[in-house]
């Protein structure tokens, strides 16, 4: 008779290696779930040109060149830098 002992303990150990395998693919996935799952959502709350003191970028630009700070050169071109996605 063959020894059941030997297949069974290689059996479990082929087993075993597959269960941390799995489990290590499962924890990756969830941990690449929830990184991409942040990233996303502050991608979407990412306002470019809101400040951090809530003053929108446009209306600083139009006071600037109002006062005279800038151009016509320099406001056409810095809208245009303001208003790409």
């Amino acid at each position: 008779m063959p020894d059941m002992d030997m297949m069974g303990g290689g059996m479990m150990a082929a087993m075993g290696i597959w269960a941390l395998v799995l489990i290590a693919t499962v924890l990756a996935i969830l941990v690449a779930a929830v990184l991409a799952s942040i990233w996303l959502v502050r991608r979407l709350r990412h306002d470019r040109t809101m400040l951090r003191d809530g003053t929108d970028a446009a209306d600083i630009l139009q006071r600037r060149y109002a006062a005279g700070e800038i151009d016509d050169d320099e406001y056409q071109r810095r809208r245009s830098t303001l208003s790409r996605p």
